[in-house]
């Protein structure tokens, strides 16, 4: 169903109801209100009438046993009012006016006149008489204080419908007329709304709003739009990563760039409405800032500020440099193993079969156990990979790089896997970097666990390396802060792997043990990596 289509029935339904309930209480109403005045009006004339002195010695002669009549006297009262008829009685009840004069003279027909001739009570009642159901207002006539007849006025109740169709008629007229405008107001308001919202459906709307949070958040890039005023409009996971570590992103939406950032600010003032680019320093880092001026369909509407992580870039060129020289040490590793082929082929064409098993047998021993380990203990295809690079390194380094026996590592999503090869592979790095660089030890060992068998997800990674520098021990897992030599190109590593465990609300601990080792664990829930 389109937006106009459910907007227009909700509404239609509502006004529709609304009608039919403000008219039925109108009818409701006007009717009670009616009556109310014709028994108020019924009762005053009756009081009136009892007061009469010519009716008062009419109806003493009656109950005397002389016939009497008051027909000529009380008839042209009631053609002067809008009563339907005006009947007095003795205390017998017996009629000395009828609006039809054959049934003067005869009783009063219905029991409701009883308590007024008995008791002298002032009353209405709803009851059927000679001429049909009508409202009854009956008042006694007195005489020393004494009850000697009653006089009945009546309303019929087809005379009142009869007068309260034409009220009816006018206010279902104005009902209409309202129903009518209500729908032009309506259909107006629609016509506004979707012309509001670019003439998208609910659904795109919410469409387009996920697609733009995903595409924002997917980029490498910080990205950050501002309005005429200065104010975020929008800004993605990326930028408020760098710029702020207290709020999400969509508690910026709306505030002040100031607030975020005086420096970009400032640069906008500056560009005015030109393109604009520079390399700033925001916080301990720099960034390459571009920003392109926003123009709507009149005139300057705001900002798009893109900043890009200038380490981040230098990250990758040193990637690149790491790749090819590992492409390098493949080719090497090439060479080294022809020469031992060759080694092989030569004790196999001199008949020394016993010499050629074992010299196979030592250089695949230690390279068997490592991938018996793997294809034992990691089911995780992605990590597994990572892992066996890992020792190939180690191999290279003459590193003692151990998988503990007991690990265990099941299969997950492919974001998932990502993620675990960032946290373990720097872990991992971080340890190898650690045991090269301890100079007062001369066994370079890193011993690795993981565990997913329990509601936990846990890796430990213990290095026999000198450990962390007191000064920076509180600060090692910021970004930027490294304890290599080179630190201006490093410091990434533990800020990834503790990106990477705040994302699935874990922990991350580290301690330098009695043996002179250094131990990090960390801890995921796996109910997390499930979602």
């Amino acid at each position: 169903m389109t937006l106009k289509s459910y907007l227009s029935a909700i509404i239609l339904a509502t006004i529709t109801l609304t009608i039919l309930i403000s008219g039925a209480l109108l009818v409701f109403v006007t009717k009670q209100t009616y009556i109310d005045g014709v028994s108020q009006r019924g009762m005053e004339l009756a009081k009136v009438l009892a007061r009469d002195a010519r009716i008062i010695q009419g109806v003493l002669t009656s109950n005397q046993g002389t016939a009497t009549t008051l027909q000529g006297y009380i008839e042209p009262i009631r053609a002067e009012t809008d009563a339907s008829y005006i009947v007095v009685t003795n205390q017998n009840g017996i009629r000395l006016s009828h609006p039809n004069s054959d049934r003067v003279g005869k009783t009063f027909i219905g029991d409701d006149i009883l308590p007024t001739l008995e008791e002298g009570r002032v009353q209405t009642t709803v009851a059927v008489g000679s001429l049909g159901r009508a409202i009854r207002n009956f008042a006694p006539i007195e005489y020393d204080n004494q009850v000697i007849g009653a006089i009945s006025i009546g309303y019929l109740e087809q005379s009142v419908a009869e007068l309260l169709f034409d009220y009816y008629l006018g206010a279902t007229l104005w009902l209409a007329l309202i129903y009518i405008i209500a729908i032009a107001i309506t259909l107006a308001i629609i016509s506004k709304l979707k012309r509001t919202f670019l003439r998208f459906e609910p659904e795109e709307i919410v469409q387009r709003f996920k697609e733009h949070s995903l595409l924002l958040d997917s980029i490498r890039e910080g990205i950050i739009a501002i309005d005429r005023q200065h104010r975020i409009t929008a800004i993605n996971g990326a930028a408020a990563g760098w710029l702020t570590s207290d709020h999400q992103t969509h508690e910026l939406v709306g505030s002040p760039l100031n607030n975020l950032s005086n420096t970009l600010s400032l640069l906008i003032v500056e560009a005015l409405t030109n393109r604009h680019k520079c390399s700033v320093t925001l916080g301990q880092h720099e960034f390459a800032v571009t920003l392109y001026p926003l123009t709507g369909d009149s005139n300057h509407s705001g900002y798009l500020i893109v900043l890009n992580h200038e380490q981040e870039m230098s990250e990758l060129e040193r990637e690149l440099t790491r790749t090819t020289a590992y492409a390098n040490q493949l080719r090497a590793r090439t060479h080294e193993y022809n020469n031992k082929l060759n080694v092989i082929s030569g004790l196999l064409q001199a008949n020394k079969t016993s010499e050629a098993i074992n010299y196979l047998q030592r250089e695949s021993d230690a390279h068997q156990h490592m991938l018996g380990n793997l294809v034992k203990s990691i089911e995780n295809s992605p990590v597994a990979g990572m892992l066996l690079a890992k020792y190939h390194y180690a191999n290279e380094h003459q590193i003692t790089f151990t998988l503990d026996e007991d690990s265990q590592l099941k299969n997950y999503d492919q974001s998932v896997n990502d993620d675990l090869i960032t946290l373990i592979g720097n872990l991992i790095e971080n340890a190898f970097y650690a045991v090269l660089n301890n100079k007062s030890n001369e066994q370079a060992d890193v011993t690795l666990f993981i565990s997913d068998r329990t509601n936990h997800l846990m890796v430990t990674v213990e290095d026999s390396g000198a450990g962390i520098d007191k000064a920076l021990a509180d600060r090692v897992l910021d970004m930027g802060v490294s304890t290599k030599e080179d630190a201006a190109q490093h410091g990434m590593g533990l800020y990834l792997v503790n990106r990477v465990v705040k994302h699935y609300n874990g922990s991350l601990d580290w301690e330098r043990s009695e043996d002179s080792t250094t131990v990090f664990s960390v801890y995921l829930d796996k109910r997390e990596l499930k979602k």
